[in-house]
């Protein structure tokens, strides 16, 4: 096209101008150039049209092609799933291959699957979730006036002044000093007399003398704080047992660890690792760690438990295709991978080790850990339990949002024991892994609970 350009250029040129030079053509060739000239640009717009017409033909098809696309994937989804009552679902899309979550509000646990994916067969897997009402409270267990504190699946009372007991069915006396009264024969000279005091009984540590007056007729016998009038000897007090008394129920034991009676009152006692209150009734935690009072080691990290210590040390794990290194001195990560080498790609990014204190018989259900991920790269996070049955017996992990999974208790455990969980989280791309990430949780359960 540009050589036939030129050649109009030069024709035109030699036809206004003939005295440009002697090479110009006569008029006989040169109505033979323009008619050349005319059907290559005849050529050139005809191939030009054709072009338009395939391109015309490509687009249609790409359109066509487009329409049925999405038609097809209008058809390939599941059918809608409604969040359960008291309750709320995770994930918008019913596509194939993908997931939606189920969580239930504070108070309700769920029952059913918690998590459902879209099959092939364009039905959902597992079974419709629903949130079934956990709070003990309900039916009101608590008694006179006392406020009921609710714990998964068990409950305790908090009692209102001068009520004690498990569900606060106990009255609490003032003091410890019970008084009966004798009646004694009335006369003229009995109902004169003024007052007048009966001898005193015999006396011991938990045994003491009542004091007694005579008044009008009647004798009044009292007792120490802390001792009661024996049986119908008016004249003797005996120790009251106040341990014994108030043992039943949590809300009303005298102390919470050991109760040991002492004549005319009581006393608490603590076990080895604790230090009394301030109330001289609870126990409190000694903080080992915090205080120096451990033999742990420069290359060893404190960790406080309750009535005690334990020294750790994290090493990195030794994974087959893979190296760790220490990033922190809780955290392992894996060195980068060859490019060839799959094997290594699929081993755990992370390891992450973390260390609870748990007191004995610790109610629940009850959440113990949470993970979660800041700058997730997929579009799923799928969270695991990992481990052997005695993992499972006591824990698993439920979704609490999108992006966090939480390590659950789901029987308690008595002490003192040490129990580990290992929680996976992974990280997919339309179901290909993009990456692998452990924790490791370690609890340390005492021997006592509290």
């Amino acid at each position: 096209m540009f050589a036939s350009a030129v050649l109009v250029f030069t024709l035109c040129l030699c036809y206004l101008n003939p005295t440009v030079g002697q090479d110009c053509q006569s008029r006989q060739d040169l109505q033979g150039s323009l008619k050349q000239i005319q059907k290559l640009l005849s050529a050139y717009e005809a191939s030009n049209l054709q072009s338009l017409r395939n391109l015309k033909k490509k687009i249609n098809l790409l359109q066509s092609t487009a329409g049925k696309q999405i038609t097809k994937a209008v058809n390939s989804t599941c059918p809608k799933l409604d969040a359960p009552m008291n309750g709320r679902k995770l994930g918008r899309s019913h596509s194939v291959g993908h997931e939606v979550h189920f969580l239930c509000d504070p108070g309700y646990e769920l029952v059913g699957s918690e998590s459902r994916v879209c099959q092939d067969s364009l039905t959902w897997s597992g079974q419709q979730p629903a949130c079934r009402d956990t709070n003990a409270c309900a039916c009101s267990p608590c008694l006179n006036g006392g406020t009921c504190v609710d714990e998964g699946k068990k409950f305790s009372c908090v009692c209102a002044k001068g009520w004690a007991g498990a569900t606060c069915q106990n009255q609490v006396p003032k003091f410890f000093v019970i008084m009966t009264n004798t009646s004694a024969a009335t006369s003229p000279a009995t109902n004169a007399a003024a007052a007048a005091t009966l001898p005193a009984a015999t006396s011991g540590p938990f045994v003491r003398p009542s004091r007694c007056t005579l008044t009008q007729g009647t004798t009044h016998c009292t007792c120490e704080p802390g001792y009661t009038i024996s049986g119908r000897d008016s004249n003797t007090c005996t120790d009251i047992d106040e341990c014994e008394l108030f043992h039943n129920g949590q809300a009303g034991r005298l102390c919470l660890h050991t109760c040991i009676n002492t004549p005319g009152g009581y006393r608490c006692s603590c076990p080895v690792g604790y230090n009394s209150t301030r109330d001289g009734r609870s126990c409190k935690d000694i903080d080992e760690c915090a205080t120096r009072q451990n033999n742990c080691t420069k290359d060893q990290m404190c960790i406080n438990t309750y009535g005690g210590f334990q020294c750790v040390h994290v090493d990195c794990p030794k994974v087959p295709h893979a190296t760790y290194v220490k990033t922190s001195p809780m955290r392992c990560e894996r060195n980068p991978c060859p490019l060839d080498n799959k094997a290594c790609s699929q081993t755990p990014n992370s390891f992450s080790y973390h260390y609870l204190a748990v007191v004995s018989n610790l109610s629940a259900p009850r959440v113990m850990f949470r993970v979660s991920a800041l700058r997730p790269m997929g579009d799923t996070l799928r969270f695991s339990l990992l481990g052997g049955k005695l993992a499972r017996r006591h824990f698993t992990v439920q979704r609490s949002d999108r992006l966090t999974g939480q390590l659950m208790l789901v029987s308690p455990v008595q002490g003192p024991a040490t129990l580990e969980a290992e929680v996976e989280m992974s990280e997919l791309e339309k179901g290909v892994q993009l990456g692998r990430f452990i924790t490791k949780v370690t609890m340390f359960i005492s021997q006592y609970e509290f």
